[in-house]
C-alpha cells in the first residue's frame, strides 16, 4: 500500500500546463456560447470605425459614401461622396467637438501643461487648469463648487458610494448621528477606527436646529450620502450609471414608474420612515428622448422632505435658454441640490464628468470619493477643450437656439412619413421599431445611403423595444436632414416598417 501522500499525488497529478490548458477550452467554450446566443438574438454589436474628425460629415472605414437615392438628382449624389457620411448618432449636441477655437485650445493646454500628470488629484495631479474648470462649471450651473471625474459615469458612482471616517470616541452634536457601515471604504487601513455616515438635520423635520447657519441644513445633510437609515428613489429609466452607483449606497432603494408622479409621491410617503431621502432622476432621458418632469418632481421634494438629484448629460450645453440645462428650461435651478454631467458630449466631447453642488458636498467628495481618488487627473488637453467650449457657451446662445428648430423639422417629417418618434421637443429622436433585428438591419442599410445610424436594442433597452436613436446637432443643415428623412422613408419601405 502506499503512504498516503503518495497515493493521492498519484490519484490527483495532472500536469500543470495541461491543467491551465483545460481551464482556458472550458473558458472558451462558456464564453463562445455567450457570443453566440447575442448573435442569434440579433443584439450584436458592431463597432465602426471611423477615418476622420467628429462632426456631422464623417468618413467610415469601407464605406465610400454612400448609394443614391432614386429621387435626388446626381449633383446630390455626387456631393455625398465628397462630404462623407452623414452622421446622425453622436452626442455632438452644439458640434463643438471639432470646433477650431476648441482645438486651438486643446493644443495650447498640452503644450503648456503636458500631456497629462501621471497622478491622481490629491497627490502630484492638480493643476491651475483644473481648478479654473472646476470654477467655471460652478459658475455655469450657478452652484457653489464642482468636482471633476474622469467621466460622469464615475462622477455618478462617486457620489453614492462616498462615506465619512470618524476617530473612536467622536462626539457628535445636535441631532447628528451615526450609523454604522460594517463594509469599511479601505479594509486594510486605520485598524480600530469606525467606517460611519454623518447625517444632520433632514429637511422636513421642521425648523433646523439654531447650531446650523442659514442656508446649511441641506448641505450638511448632504455629507450623509448615502446611509442604511436613509432612502434613494430612482426613475426606472434612469441611466446605467445612476443604477450602478445607487447599488453601492447602503441605503433603503425605492423604484418609481417612469415619469410617474403619482408613484413618486407614494414612493415618497413610504419612505417618510427614513431620515434622509433623495429622489435621483435623469433630466433628459438618452433612450427614449423625454424630460424629466422636474417642477412635479421638485414640488413632491418640498412637500415630503427629499431631495433632488439630476443627471443632466443629454441636457447640459443646449435645454434652455442659455444651456444651463433641465433645471433651467423648467425654472427651478434653485430647487434641484445636485447636477452631475459629462463633458462628453456637449462640451467638446472628449471626456470627462462632474459633480456641482454645495461646497460641504464637493468637499467631502474630494476627500472620499473612489473613482476620484484612485483615477488619474484629465488630461490637460481635455480640460483645455471642455474650457473653451464652455467660453463658447456663455458668451452667445445662438448656437442653442438654433437646436430647437432642427429637432422639430426632422420630427415632424418623419412622424408625417408614418414612423412613430419617442420622446418630445429633444435632439434624441428615437425612431421606435420594436424588432431587435429590424433595427439593426435598418440601421445597417442606412449607412449603405450615406446616413450614419445605430440600431439599439436589449440590454441598451427594454425587450420588445429596439430603436434607431437619431441626434440632432446644432451644425447639420435642413438639407441634412431632409436627406437623412427620405433614406429613412426609403429603407423603411423596404423592410416594411412603413407601407
Amino acid at each position: 500500500m502506499w503512504p498516503g501522500n503518495a497515493w493521492r499525488a498519484a490519484l490527483f497529478w495532472v500536469p500543470r500546463g495541461r491543467r491551465a490548458q483545460s481551464a482556458l477550452a472550458q473558458l472558451r467554450g462558456i464564453l463562445e456560447g455567450e457570443l453566440e446566443g447575442i448573435r442569434g438574438a440579433g443584439t450584436w454589436k458592431s463597432e465602426r470605425v471611423i477615418t476622420s474628425r467628429q462632426g456631422p460629415h464623417i468618413r467610415v472605414d469601407g464605406v465610400s459614401g454612400g448609394l443614391p437615392l432614386p429621387h435626388l438628382s446626381c449633383c446630390i449624389h455626387l456631393l455625398s461622396f465628397t462630404s462623407g457620411i452623414l452622421n446622425f448618432c453622436a452626442n455632438n449636441y452644439l458640434g463643438l467637438s471639432s470646433h477650431p477655437e476648441v482645438i486651438q485650445a486643446g493644443l495650447q493646454a498640452l503644450e503648456e501643461f503636458g500631456a497629462g500628470l501621471s497622478s491622481v488629484r490629491f497627490i502630484c495631479g492638480t493643476q491651475s487648469i483644473h481648478k479654473n474648470l472646476e470654477a467655471k462649471i460652478a459658475r455655469f450651473h450657478q452652484r457653489e463648487d464642482a468636482i471633476l471625474y474622469p467621466s460622469c459615469y464615475d462622477a455618478n458612482a462617486g457620489l453614492f458610494e462616498s462615506r465619512a471616517l470618524v476617530q473612536p470616541g467622536t462626539e457628535t452634536r445636535g441631532p447628528q448621528r451615526e450609523a454604522q457601515n460594517t463594509l469599511p471604504l479601505y479594509p486594510e487601513e486605520r485598524p480600530g477606527w469606525q467606517y460611519s455616515f454623518l447625517i444632520c438635520w433632514s429637511p422636513g423635520q421642521g425648523r433646523s436646529p439654531g447650531w446650523l447657519n442659514d442656508g446649511s441644513t441641506l448641505t450638511a445633510s448632504l455629507q450623509a450620502l448615502l446611509t442604511p437609515e436613509d432612502a434613494v428613489l430612482s426613475d426606472e429609466l434612469n441611466h446605467a450609471s445612476i443604477i450602478d452607483g445607487i447599488r453601492l449606497c447602503k441605503a433603503h432603494k425605492y423604484r418609481y414608474r417612469h415619469l410617474d408622479m403619482a408613484d413618486l409621491e407614494a414612493k415618497l410617503q413610504e419612505a417618510q420612515k427614513h431620515r434622509l431621502r433623495l429622489v435621483a432622476t435623469d433630466g433628459a432621458f438618452s433612450m427614449d428622448g423625454d424630460i424629466a418632469p422636474l417642477q412635479e418632481i421638485c414640488c413632491l421634494a418640498s412637500r415630503y422632505g427629499a431631495l433632488v438629484f439630476m443627471d443632466e448629460c443629454h441636457a447640459t450645453g443646449f435645454l434652455g435658454p442659455t444651456g444651463r440645462g433641465t433645471d433651467e428650461l423648467l425654472g427651478v435651478m434653485d430647487q434641484v441640490t445636485i447636477i452631475n454631467s459629462t463633458l462628453g458630449k456637449a462640451l467638446g466631447g472628449a471626456s470627462g464628468g462632474y459633480t456641482t453642488g454645495p461646497g460641504p458636498l464637493v468637499s467631502l467628495l474630494r476627500q472620499r470619493a473612489r473613482p476620484y481618488l484612485f483615477s488619474n487627473s484629465l488630461p490637460p488637453a481635455v480640460v483645455g477643450c471642455a474650457s473653451k467650449a464652455l467660453d463658447l457657451l456663455m458668451g452667445s446662445n445662438t448656437i442653442v437656439q438654433s437646436m430647437a428648430a432642427k429637432t422639430q423639422r426632422f420630427r415632424s417629417k418623419m412622424e408625417a412619413a408614418g414612423f412613430t418618434i419617442s420622446g418630445a421637443s429633444h435632439p434624441i429622436c428615437p425612431v421606435m421599431l420594436g424588432d431587435a433585428r429590424l433595427a439593426s438591419r435598418m440601421a445597417d442599410d442606412m449607412l449603405k445611403r450615406g446616413i450614419f445610424v445605430i440600431g439599439f436594442s436589449y440590454p441598451v433597452v427594454p425587450k420588445g423595444k429596439a430603436r434607431i436613436r437619431v441626434q440632432i446637432s446644432a451644425v447639420h443643415s435642413e438639407e441634412d436632414i431632409d436627406r437623412c428623412v427620405e433614406a429613412f422613408v426609403e429603407v423603411g419601405r423596404l423592410h416594411g416598417a412603413l407601407p
